[in-house]
């Protein structure tokens, strides 16, 4: 805790009218910062001379208080250094806070919420899915854009927002999307959230009530899944196959359909038109919102982009969602929303109130970069990139793997799922894996049910072109002697 801090935390709670002497009151209150941790063991105390001053106390009085403090072995001096918070009493379990109480005091909803909330390991490296190659990003174009930016930024984009992002990021948007994936939008129904995760979240508050059936593909995204069980939703996973999301005629009809039809996450599987215009019907007769999360639909290998489902949606029932997180980096923390213009206004003054808008400053730096032209040249750049390293691992691992893992997907995105026997423990090689720093993500992650397939999601965009070869070899030796 900064010196600064620690005095204006005491000034307000040392009473000078109060029976009790203030060094004992000093006393105490030091001792209360230090058995909550906000001092933490080896932080220095400003010096007995400087917090009189600053305190205006007696110096004998704030000797008094840190030479209790030192008795109860709270502080120690250092001689020729000055007063610490001793280490032995900081690192001690008994008085570590619990861990454990809060677990319990949980609702149904938010314990079932955590246990389906497993994060990423936080790593970078081979295999790690949805990671973009970043050292690639033109940094110097996008802080070019960020100091343009700040030199004139009103004032008024200091202030709480709630516009539903920028405008000259929502007019680029708009003819982007137009021209790259036929979305049908105006820019007053294009909304800017920050990030896809708070999108689903309230997209799922707004659109349905507690206890609604909320279609999931199985196996599908943990973020969609995460955000409806959060809005109190039934989640019913609905298997997919090659085309994706397979409706299923027997299940009860949804409120919320979750699909990545451009290219359904894990599996890689691109839905076409006749499912499509299934999936559309089936939204129309029971009344239903489609959620189409485009979420790397810039990365297609075999043809330009598809266009997206919403551009063949004549009810007002799709609701388009994109993010910068993997055309650009993740970081950032801003995706955007194509809305009916009936959830427009409902939606705006939602997320002003509950999430907040994200900075104008860095939305007003990507619509110049949009603008300028970099947006399109790294996408161009990018998805030469990820298409070389897919065959770069496709060549590899049918060097050392052969047909024990077959590959599947790779029309799109930046990853391909990995095929294993039925019964195969993923679990364990992803333990195995990660002493080796290779970070594989199970397809068990993606069920919400008893998983029905085996296999591995295996990223490959964020791994440099010599690092492939020699990662897929340590993958083929941890599975050759677990497939024996």
């Amino acid at each position: 805790m900064n010196h600064d801090w620690i005095v204006a935390y005491l000034q307000p709670r040392l009473l000078r009218n109060d029976g009790e002497h203030l060094s004992r009151q000093l006393y105490r209150q030091l001792r209360e910062l230090i058995r909550q941790r906000r001092l933490a063991g080896g932080s220095a105390l400003p010096s007995s001379r400087t917090l009189a001053q600053t305190l205006k106390l007696g110096r004998n009085t704030v000797l008094s208080a840190y030479d209790q403090l030192a008795a109860e072995g709270y502080l120690e001096s250092r001689h020729g250094s000055g007063t610490y918070v001793c280490d032995a009493f900081a690192d001690d379990p008994a008085h570590s806070p619990r861990t454990d109480a809060p677990a319990r005091r949980l609702s149904l909803r938010g314990r079932r919420l955590a246990e389906a909330s497993r994060l990423p390991a936080g790593r970078l490296g081979a295999f790690v899915p949805g990671q973009p190659e970043l050292t690639l990003f033109p940094h110097k174009q996008w802080q070019q854009c960020l100091n343009r930016r700040q030199r004139g930024a009103p004032l008024a984009w200091l202030h709480y927002q709630h516009q539903g992002g920028l405008p000259a990021l929502r007019g680029a948007l708009s003819q982007y999307l137009h021209l790259t994936r036929s979305v049908r939008c105006e820019p007053e129904q294009l909304l800017i959230v920050p990030g896809a995760q708070s999108a689903l979240t309230l997209l799922a508050q707004l659109l349905a009530e507690p206890g609604d059936t909320a279609w999931i593909e199985e196996p599908g995204y943990t973020g969609a899944q995460a955000a409806m069980l959060a809005a109190g939703l039934r989640c019913r996973g609905i298997r997919v196959d090659g085309q994706g999301l397979c409706p299923d005629p027997d299940a009860t009809p949804p409120r919320i359909i979750y699909a990545t039809p451009a290219h359904q996450y894990p599996t890689g599987a691109v839905m076409g038109l006749s499912r499509r215009l299934e999936l559309l019907a089936l939204a129309r007769r029971h009344d239903s919102w489609i959620v189409e999360d485009d979420y790397d639909g810039e990365f297609c290998y075999t043809s330009a982009p598809l266009a997206a489902l919403q551009s063949l949606d004549r009810d007002g029932r799709v609701i388009y969602l994109g993010t910068f997180s993997k055309v650009m980096f993740p970081g950032l923390k801003l995706a955007y929303l194509v809305l009916p213009p009936e959830l427009v206004d409902p939606y705006r003054r939602c997320q002003a109130r509950l999430q907040g808008e994200g900075s104008y400053l860095q939305q007003a730096a990507v619509a110049d970069f949009i603008e300028q032209g970099h947006f399109a040249r790294h996408i161009r750049h990018m998805r030469e990139l990820y298409q070389r390293r897919q065959l770069l691992l496709r060549h590899a691992a049918a060097q050392y793997l052969g047909d024990a893992m077959p590959l599947h997907g790779g029309d799109a995105g930046m990853h391909l799922l990995a095929a294993l026997p039925d019964g195969f423990d993923e679990w364990e090689l992803q333990t195995a894996a990660a002493e080796q720093e290779l970070w594989l993500r199970p397809l068990a992650r993606h069920f919400l049910e008893t998983p029905y397939r085996n296999g591995l999601v295996l990223g490959y965009a964020g791994i440099e072109d010599h690092a492939l070869r020699p990662a897929v070899q340590q993958l083929a030796d941890l599975l050759e002697t677990r497939l024996k």
